[in-house]
């Protein structure tokens, strides 16, 4: 595999550093651009706010460039972007040529662009040459997704393929982490509960249907299973856990539902990635676990990995928690395996 200049678009946030984090010494892709808005100009190391460890030495020293495709010399590029500004700077970047790796929220659900979840639908990477055609662009966008759905989906998808789903209820306990920096004011957080996080409920429900859909005639048909989110703050820094209840489409027992969960791999461990973990869905079996201080790191790529525990059968009935990293499984790491499949699929040169 040859190694790929990449460039982070909005690299100085939270996102942008865990990034770097698992960059500095990826074995395929090079960082050789960073961009922000208010510390363009700037030393990158001058322009973070520290959520993440210190960035190595060749990368703290890296002038911070504009959001502009002018200025980044890369092969490809991963966004990191608020909603607007990333609905502003990816087309540009995909007109100018470069494919664009994004998990912004911006164009998730637009008909012609993959949202992605590298075991689970990597077939619909073929909307790329939809896309093209459609905007007249060089470059393209591939978006991944948000970082509770990934937390959802991929203990699902095992179930999905073996059992049928008809319907699954989700409430979800998201780690303040996932508001971003500056984040929820910690006098309305601390030793509280927030049960309305805005706009998150419906991005849940409808990215399910569509990772899950299948690739028909040059578009996506959403999966019919009927989703049912609540999604709660609570005062935990990263993780993101989640109560699911899946009605299946046949019965099934408590031990064949862990097997599913526990053989679970597809086609980035098939591959070996160098992102994927070796199992995506680790089972807990103690009764308190997973627990987001002890299991939020999970897999064999640290924070790659989706813990599940809890797990109660009560024939078509499956109920289990879930537990993810929202910056790493829920973003920047599940953007860089997406990166990884396309790479390997030849759809970065």
């Amino acid at each position: 595999m040859r190694r790929y200049k990449v460039a982070i678009l909005g690299a100085t946030g939270m996102v942008g550093q865990h990034y770097i984090k698992m960059l500095k010494d990826h074995p395929w892709f090079k960082i050789s651009g960073l961009t922000g808005k208010e510390s363009v100009g700037k030393k990158y190391v001058e322009a973070v706010r520290g959520e993440a460890p210190p960035p190595p030495p060749d990368i703290a020293d890296m002038e911070v460039l504009p959001n502009d495709p002018k200025h980044v010399d890369a092969d490809f590029v991963f966004s990191c972007l608020p909603t607007e500004p990333a609905r502003e700077s990816e087309p540009l970047f995909a007109q100018a040529g470069f494919p664009v790796f994004s998990d912004a929220s911006a164009y998730r659900m637009e008909p012609d662009i993959p949202l992605i979840v590298p075991e689970i639908n990597p077939d619909h990477l073929g909307l790329i040459e939809v896309q093209r055609k459609n905007r007249g662009w060089d470059g393209y966008i591939v978006t991944t997704p948000n970082c509770t759905t990934v937390g959802l989906v991929l203990p699902l998808h095992p179930l999905w393929k073996a059992l049928g789903l008809n319907r699954v209820v989700v409430t979800t306990m998201q780690a303040v982490s996932g508001a971003g920096y500056p984040g929820v004011a910690s006098l309305s957080i601390l030793g509280n509960v927030i049960p309305y996080i805005s706009g998150e409920e419906h991005k849940v429900e409808t990215e399910t249907r569509k990772i899950l859909g299948r690739l028909e005639n040059g578009a996506i048909r959403y999966d019919k299973t009927y989703v049912l989110a609540t999604c709660t703050r609570v005062p935990t820094l990263d993780g993101h856990m989640e109560s699911i209840l899946a009605e299946t489409g046949r019965p099934a027992t408590a031990e064949e539902v862990v097997n599913l969960l526990e053989e679970y791999v597809s086609l980035p461990q098939e591959l070996n990635l160098p992102t994927a973990p070796r199992r995506p869905i680790l089972v807990r079996r103690e009764p308190d676990r997973p627990q987001t201080r002890i299991d939020v790191d999970a897999g064999s790529i640290q924070g790659m990995a989706v813990s599940v525990g809890r797990i109660r059968v009560d024939g078509n009935n499956v109920r289990m928690i879930s537990l993810s990293h929202n910056l790493i499984r829920g973003a920047a790491g599940g953007t860089i395996l997406t990166a990884e499949l396309a790479a390997y699929q030849g759809l970065l040169d």
